[in-house]
């Protein structure tokens, strides 16, 4: 793979214009794409397969003006007063009757009907019924809904709008932005040099525009959630500056020894690139597995990311040669410049990284039972992590959905905001009738239910709707145990189809689905590290010393994100407004990404371990000699993305909150304690076990390449092949 890289880096080098050419109407025609085909993005979670989402499919062919999304206007009166007064029940009605004529709205319910007023009778809730999901409903339906009321206010009632229909993809802004501002300093500070830190950033920028207008071009063909294009652009912005100051980085390293600058571009691409390419197609390979779990928003989320990992990776190998071509020797800092215009190279003193290895080394004993032991200790909070889909009670305090639902749990109780439907239906419509009411009496006295509401019943009578109201939360554990106990209640009564649903009973669902997936997909991407590292390494013992590193960094990451997010130590300090349960799927997603992000590092560091051991180095001074040439890159690139992705901890949205936070706890984790520390600790205490290999095993293994020996086999036979030319010509 070396030999093949290193020709395509001289090539795309040497032709510089016709890669740039190439790669520019390649962002153009992506991004005419893009405006031309992008589809909206949706908040809505489904599983198919499971009950809620069963009931919910069949209610779209028996009771389709109730299989929409709803939306709940809440309206309150000043203290002392009641929305039965003669002054305000005129205005709550004109509000209904408003909400009625609202575009998309099949139909809205008057709270006197349905009795949904509040105790102290100072609040009403005005349920609002629309036609398509939430996801279809029109910026300008939803703005409609927002405004309406605006009579009511006027006359000093209060007003706020919330349900499904509010829900919307996070905004992402400029705050993010910070992050990117963070990378550019560091590398300006790494290299020494403004045209290599900006043609490295603007390398990985190019990449990530291509991959997100790619992205935004299948978003008309693909059912994409709102959090996937988040996701690839946090993915896509990290990796791709990493990728390129990798390569960046032995080109100008091959520039100070004395090479060419196409010869120099070749072999950064031959031996970085191939480290690139394989970290990238870890990552790629990490995030497609995410389908073998069999849910499909988090196949598409997966799927997403990876492939603006993928544009970034080719990128790297294709344009950032090119680039370098235009840049020439000012990549390099002045000093640098000048040793090489006096026949020499510049001079090297020993670097941080390799006095730091030779502390590893030295106090290797000690370094592995502080970071182990550390690292353990900050996974124990995970031990009480739990996972659901927040609600608009989770959401920032000063979203309309969110001053929704604390009006509506302030006057009626958490419950209000999680309420669960039971979908009734069979051939006849008395019997419908009749088994409605049986579900009734036989869920009353139901631990944790506070209600069970009047149904209501489709147009020919043959499927109702029971609504029901919990007493707590709807990511509250007592919730989900009323779920389970509803469900069991409903298989015993005959007679009819019953099914629990509503978007708490979707959210109990996707929630319990993906916490089985998760031990199986962990035992997947720990397997598939082990036979990845082996390929590379040909060792046993590294692959599993990484596996472990990867379970360490991934315990610690889920501890600190419980302790915060969820159990609410040093909430105010990232933005969080309202502890609670993780995000659904960000465990096991967290595990895909961290899972590529750590065998980046690790390929980095350790590649070069192995090639100085290979060539002659005692393991104790391959160890040292290794770290002593990555870590400096590596620190770089762990602090770059680390920032990138601690720039989406800005954001608003508590679900693209949490994933900044994990993914920027988990990288710093990952490559500081983990593969700075306590990695070199160990590759030094197994001595040359680490890098042994069964002979029958390593005949068995193909040989991938990555540190570049058979291209230095291959340029070390050129100018033997050349003088033997020459002599045959003679």
């Amino acid at each position: 793979m070396a030999t093949v890289l290193y020709r395509l880096g001289r090539a795309s080098f040497r032709h510089r214009w016709l890669v740039l050419i190439l790669w520019v109407v390649v962002l153009g025609a992506l991004g005419g794409a893009a405006l031309a085909f992008k589809g909206p993005t949706s908040s809505d979670f489904t599983m198919p397969g499971t009950e809620s989402q069963r009931a919910i499919d069949a209610l779209k062919q028996q009771f389709p003006e109730a299989s929409g999304a709803t939306g709940t206007i809440v309206i309150q009166v000043p203290a002392g007063q009641s929305v039965a007064d003669q002054t305000n029940q005129p205005l709550v009605m004109g509000l209904v009757q408003e909400a009625n004529k609202l575009p998309g709205v099949v139909g809205a319910l008057d709270p006197y009907s349905t009795k949904a007023i509040s105790m102290d009778q100072r609040t009403a809730l005005i349920n609002v019924q629309y036609k398509d999901r939430a996801d279809k409903v029109s910026k300008d339906a939803r703005a409609a809904f927002q405004q309406s009321g605006q009579a009511a206010v006027k006359a000093g009632l209060r007003v706020e709008h919330g349900g499904e229909v509010m829900n919307k993809e996070p905004e992402v802004g400029g705050k993010e932005g910070i992050g990117v501002v963070i990378a550019l300093v560091v590398l300006l500070v790494t290299f020494g040099s403004l045209v290599a830190a900006g043609m490295t950033m603007l390398n990985a920028l190019l990449g990530v525009g291509a991959g997100m207008a790619g992205l935004f071009a299948l978003s008309g063909a693909v059912h994409l959630t709102s959090t996937a294009p988040v996701l690839a652009l946090m993915l896509g912005l990290a990796v791709g500056i990493d990728y390129s100051l990798f390569i960046s980085s032995r080109h100008r390293q091959n520039l100070v020894e004395g090479l060419e600058p196409q010869e120099a571009a070749g072999r950064a691409v031959g031996t970085a690139g191939s480290a690139v390419v394989f970290a990238g197609a870890t990552v790629v390979i990490a995030l497609a597995g995410l389908a073998v779990v069999n849910i499909p928003f988090l196949t598409v989320m997966g799927l997403a990311a990876a492939g603006t990992v993928a544009v970034a990776v080719l990128v790297a190998i294709t344009l950032q040669p090119a680039l370098l071509a235009f840049a020439g020797t000012r990549i390099l800092s002045r000093r640098q410049r000048k040793a090489v215009a006096d026949g020499g190279t510049a001079h090297h003193t020993e670097s941080f990284g390799t006095r730091w290895a030779r502390w590893m080394v030295r106090f290797r004993v000690p370094v592995i039972l502080v970071g182990v032991l550390g690292l353990a200790a900050l996974a124990i909070p995970a031990a009480h992590m739990r996972i659901a889909l927040p609600g608009a009670s989770a959401g920032a305090k000063d979203t309309p959905a969110r001053k929704a639902a604390d009006l509506i749990e302030q006057s009626f109780g958490p419950g209000f905001n999680g309420r669960l439907l039971v979908v009734v239906s069979s051939d006849s419509a008395d019997t419908t009738k009749a088994k409605a009411g049986q579900a009734i009496q036989g869920l009353t006295g139901t631990e944790n239910l506070l209600a069970a509401a009047a149904p209501n019943f489709s147009r020919d009578g043959k499927t109702a709707l029971v609504p029901l109201i919990p007493k707590t939360g709807p990511t509250d554990a007592a919730t989900e145990d009323l779920v389970h106990a509803v469900r069991a209640k409903l298989k015993t009564i005959g007679g009819a189809d019953f099914a629990l649903t509503g978007q708490t009973a979707v959210g109990i669902d996707v929630s319990e689905k993906l916490s089985d997936a998760m031990p199986v997909y962990l035992l997947l991407v720990v397997g598939l590290s082990v036979l990845l590292l082996m390929l590379v390494f040909r060792s046993i013992l590294v692959p599993i010393k990484a596996a472990a590193g990867f379970l360490l960094t991934v315990g610690a990451t889920f501890g600190l994100t419980v302790l915060v997010f969820q159990d609410g130590h040093g909430a105010g300090l990232v933005g969080l407004d309202t502890p609670g349960p993780l995000v659904s799927f960000l465990p096991i997603l967290l595990i895909g990404i961290l899972f590529g992000l750590a065998m980046d590092y690790e390929v980095f560091l350790v590649s070069r371990m192995r090639e100085d051991y290979v060539h002659g180095g005692t393991p104790r001074e391959a160890t040292i000699s290794g770290m002593g040439h990555g870590a400096r890159v590596v620190t770089a690139a762990a602090i770059i993305m680390t920032s990138v992705f601690a720039g989406f901890i800005l954001i608003e949205d508590p679900i693209i909150k949490s994933m900044g936070f994990a993914l920027a706890i988990g990288v710093a984790i990952d490559a500081f304690i983990v593969r700075l520390t306590i990695v070199p600790a160990v590759v030094s205490l197994l001595g040359r076990a680490a890098w042994w290999l069964p002979g029958w095993l390593n005949r068995i293994l193909p040989n991938v390449d990555i540190e570049g020996e058979k291209l230095r086999k291959h340029l070390a036979a050129e100018p033997e092949q050349q003088a033997a030319s020459t002599v045959a010509v003679s």
